[in-house]
């Protein structure tokens, strides 16, 4: 009796065990055949059908499978591409739509698109334009236009670009003159070039190449200046551009000043700065020297602004490095004393070039009885200060002939900024 009962109960298992078996069998063949049927197979030819008529094929209008594709993986289009048109690519042709305008074949390149090699591209088969995709669009990476070649102002007679940098250790001024742009010769041939001082000294320059028949001349050429540290802040730069005529004369065509004390020089800090040419003042100096400043009168802030640009011609006492030249500008009103300020002072050179500018505080109603003072003083260590000369501009009451015409004409172009060139009178 065990034995019997033994065995019907192993029967019942092996009989459960053989269903169940039956049972998951069934089920992964039945999952099988549901994975299958949601996909279609390309084992005929795709008919082809357009309805604009652009592309007919005229033997059968239909994509042939490649031979090379083993028959075992057919192709297979996902479900939610379907009912798209596809076309025939043949020989990488590029193939356009008339029925998309925004998708426009564009030559150059393709993108990474195409590259994939096993997938539309293998079969012959591309979605229409859709190889625009990643395509690069070259006005995205032009260069911004450098406006400083373009815009030049009403009689400018030129451009210069230049840069510098100063070595510590060697104690080297490293300026590279660059170009020259919008030239303005007498006549129609030009041939530059370009002489390069560092002031106070102008005996001795540096020269560039001639650049023969052009008004815009390129040069790119280094220039070395030895000059300490100490005495860096103190220089400054000229450039004289001149002319060759055909009879080898040089004719000087516009200069360029550039003080250096308040320009922050490193070997690590190259800048790069452009200036517009000025004309030289060909008028001999007068018997005292002449300087020249800018006036300019803010009549919303009651401001008057004087720019002290340079001085020429001037009699020291004694020209050596320890003599010291500055200019004091003083505000007057009725010949009261208002206020004064002094720029800083330039070494041994009776042709300083200073660049800074002064603001003083001044009512409009003031204007017909204020004046300014300017006054060029020469200060040598260990001795008393001497007054090189002086120039008063103001209104009728106080000046006459150009110092007068200067004055009238500031109060006339408010917020602008009037440059011109006075004598010197040596009066105490």
């Amino acid at each position: 009796m065990p034995e019997q009962a033994v065995a019907v109960a192993g029967g019942i298992i092996g009989g459960i065990l053989l269903f169940v078996l039956i049972g998951i069998t069934g089920y992964l063949l039945w999952r099988k055949s549901c994975h299958l049927l949601s996909y279609e197979k390309l084992t005929s030819p795709v008919q082809m059908t357009n309805t604009n008529g652009i592309f007919q094929d005229q033997s059968a209008s239909e994509i042939q499978l490649k031979s090379t594709r083993s028959r075992s993986v057919p192709f297979i289009i996902p479900p939610t591409l379907r009912g798209q048109d596809w076309i025939k690519l043949t020989n990488e042709e590029q193939v356009q739509e008339d029925s998309d305008p925004s998708m426009i074949a564009q030559s150059g390149p393709r993108s990474s698109f195409h590259s994939l090699g096993n997938g539309f591209a293998k079969t012959g088969l591309c979605k229409a334009g859709a190889y625009v995709v990643g395509t690069i669009n070259p006005e995205l990476y032009k260069f911004p236009e450098d406006k400083s070649e373009m815009d030049f102002p009403e009689g400018n007679i030129g451009r210069l670009w230049f840069s510098m940098e100063y070595e510590q250790e060697s104690e080297r001024l490293l300026v590279s003159l660059i170009k020259v742009r919008n030239l303005q010769p007498p006549a129609d041939s030009c041939s530059p070039f370009v002489k390069v001082y560092l002031l106070p000294d102008e005996r001795s320059y540096l020269q560039s190449k001639t650049k023969h028949k052009t008004l815009n001349p390129q040069f790119d050429e280094n220039f070395v200046f030895q000059v300490s540290s100490k005495m860096l802040l103190e220089r400054t730069l000229k450039f004289l551009v001149y002319r060759v005529n055909k009879q080898k004369k040089h004719h000087l065509l516009g200069q360029v000043t550039f003080p250096l004390k308040n320009q922050t020089l490193t070997d690590d800090n190259k800048l790069v700065i452009w200036r517009d040419l000025e004309k030289q003042n060909l008028e001999p100096p007068s018997e005292y020297g002449d300087i020249q400043f800018s006036l300019s009168y803010n009549d919303d802030l009651g401001r008057l602004t004087v720019v002290v640009l340079r001085a020429r011609g001037l009699k020291l006492q004694e020209e050596s490095h320890a003599v010291s030249v500055y200019v004091k500008v003083s505000l007057m009103n009725h010949n009261k004393f208002i206020k004064s300020k002094k720029t800083a002072a330039v070494l041994g050179s009776p042709n300083p070039v200073y660049n800074e500018m002064f603001s003083f505080k001044a009512d409009q109603t003031e204007l017909d009885t204020a004046s300014l003072s300017l006054s060029i003083l020469q200060s040598i260590k260990g001795e008393k200060t001497h007054l090189l000369g002086r120039v008063v501009v103001g209104p009728f009451m106080y000046a006459r002939g150009k110092e007068l015409e200067h004055w009238n004409e500031m109060i006339s172009k408010p917020k602008e900024l009037v440059k011109q060139w006075h004598a010197l009178c040596y009066s105490t």
